[in-house]
């Protein structure tokens, strides 16, 4: 059993080093551009559609709470309460990152927020996130603690303000 596992997490490594040098040689212009290059050149791009995906996504959960929209919310808001300010930050924090305004630190506040929302309403369930239904929470935490390392990328107003 376990040369079969040895076996198949190789035959895993060499496909991955046979794709990356595929990658680093393929021609795919006049200009002599290699996958990577082309590949590379669009991650700024990408990071910035990551950040408005994931703000937008993030935001729908805030206006439940709030709103009772796109799903009707699950009781009574109370801006007060922990599910009212846990609201309050998803949408208003949802929206910063949408824009890519102060995004370092607004994506560090929320990566706690997931933290301390999977930590409270999920883990007690179960220890598997698939089992306690917390893999959004897990992974907004670490998107959002990535978003406060790499910043907002090239379409957002703290790219505009930096010029």
């Amino acid at each position: 059993m376990s040369r079969i596992i040895i076996k198949n997490v190789y035959n895993i490594f060499i496909s991955f080093t046979y794709f990356e040098s595929i990658l680093e040689s393929t021609k795919l212009s006049e200009q002599g551009k290699t996958m990577k290059q082309l590949i590379t050149s669009c991650q700024p791009k990408l990071l910035s559609l990551l950040r408005i995906v994931t703000g937008l996504l993030f935001m729908q959960h805030g206006a439940q709470k709030i709103f009772g929209f796109p799903a009707p919310q699950r009781g009574e808001f109370d801006l007060l309460s922990m599910m009212g300010a846990a609201g309050t930050l998803e949408l208003l924090g949802g929206f910063l990152i949408v824009i890519g305004f102060f995004t370092r630190p607004t994506a560090f506040i929320l990566s706690g927020l997931m933290a301390f929302a999977y930590f409270i309403a999920h883990a007690p369930q179960a220890f598997w996130p698939i089992l306690n239904g917390g893999e959004l929470a897990a992974l907004f935490c670490f998107v959002f603690l990535y978003l406060s390392a790499a910043g907002a990328g090239v379409w957002s107003v703290d790219q505009y303000r930096s010029k």
